[in-house]
């Protein structure tokens, strides 16, 4: 570990398991993700999940994880999410990193038929598609990576914890007006 311009730089190993998979890069020098790309093509029917295959294995070092995180384009213009946002790849893990990915659209009689490009914008999907369908091409964005350190917990048992303003307030406690 380094640092580079005020950051901690990390080697983090990346093997092509497909011949068109893209290595990421970020794409601006204080981006926080880089791109995670699909390497085939995938439709997703409403209400149905997909795991999209990135074609990349990632070794990452002892107290590091990668973060697979949504892309907000995709989040703001589809009805596409991340199944488990934001998803972790082990330091330990060395298979091909893939994005599980929901198409959360309710059928809709209006709707068009429509795909996801890379550009994240609808286009059109040759018939017979269901309308609330997405297509996922190869090469699109699908997701973003970010590299966290991972802290060890050290877990110590006790009979009472400290107080604290907030308590046991959860879900809701603190309301809803700012």
């Amino acid at each position: 570990m380094n640092m580079t311009s005020d950051r901690v730089a990390v080697q983090v190993k990346i093997k092509k398991l497909h011949p068109d998979a893209v290595v990421p890069k970020y794409a601006r020098a204080m981006d926080a993700g880089f791109d995670l790309v699909a390497v085939e093509d995938v439709l997703i029917a409403p209400g149905q999940s997909a795991k999209i295959p990135t074609g990349l294995a990632f070794a990452l070092p002892e107290g590091f994880e990668l973060q697979v995180r949504p892309r907000s384009g995709i989040s703001a213009k589809t009805k596409l999410r991340l199944s488990n946002a934001p998803g972790t790849v082990d330091a330990g893990y060395r298979g091909e990193v893939c994005v599980l990915i929901d198409n959360i659209r309710i059928p809709s009689a209006e709707r068009k038929n429509s795909c996801l490009d890379a550009g994240e914008k609808e286009t059109p999907v040759e018939e017979p598609v269901d309308p609330n369908s997405y297509l996922i091409r190869k090469g699109d964005r699908i997701a973003q990576g970010v590299i966290a350190i991972v802290p060890v917990a050290q877990f110590a048992e006790v009979d009472e914890l400290d107080e604290t303003e907030r308590g046991a307030g959860g879900f809701g406690s603190s309301g809803i007006q700012g």
